[in-house]
């Protein structure tokens, strides 16, 4: 399983817009050059991101002086998972699709002997994610979120 830069570099600066903000809530907007410079990102890639970041909700943006990004609402409320949506990434275990051709090393049609496995793996990924709120990642308390058990993340 690999994540893309993409995805990565979006939750990184998440995780520092986020960061800013709880450090002091009236901080004001943060602009997309002093996140690049903070999390040692390109500006371009990143203000291509955070217009993502802006349309699925996740962020506000203002124009002008004093303007940038802010989080659209608190940290505890958008996941890891939100992010790496937004930024358009398919964190996947297996290369079988849905409908699809199956895996590689199978038959056509067929899937192979370790696609239940993949798959089980990708769903505890997901679950994982979805349960990872950016305030979980300022204040480090991820391995917290993964030490619960599946049936209380679900929850």
């Amino acid at each position: 399983m690999q994540l893309s830069t993409r995805g990565r570099y979006a939750v990184m600066a998440m995780a520092e817009l986020a960061c800013r903000e709880a450090g002091d809530y009236r901080c004001g907007h943060v602009t997309v050059a002093e996140l690049a410079a903070a999390q040692h990102l390109s500006s371009c890639y990143l203000e291509q991101l955070f217009g993502r970041m802006r349309r699925a909700g996740l962020v506000r943006s203002a124009r002008g002086p004093g303007g940038g990004y802010r989080l659209a609402r608190p940290a505890g409320q958008i996941t890891v998972a939100d992010v790496i949506a937004a930024a358009e990434e398919n964190v996947s275990t297996t290369r079988c699709q849905p409908g699809g051709p199956g895996c590689d090393a199978a038959p056509p049609g067929e899937r192979c002997l370790t696609h239940g496995l993949w798959e089980a793996l990708s769903t505890h990924i997901a679950t994982f994610l979805r349960n990872v709120t950016l305030a979980d990642v300022i204040g480090g308390t991820v391995s917290a979120v993964a030490a619960q058990p599946a049936a209380v993340q679900a929850a």
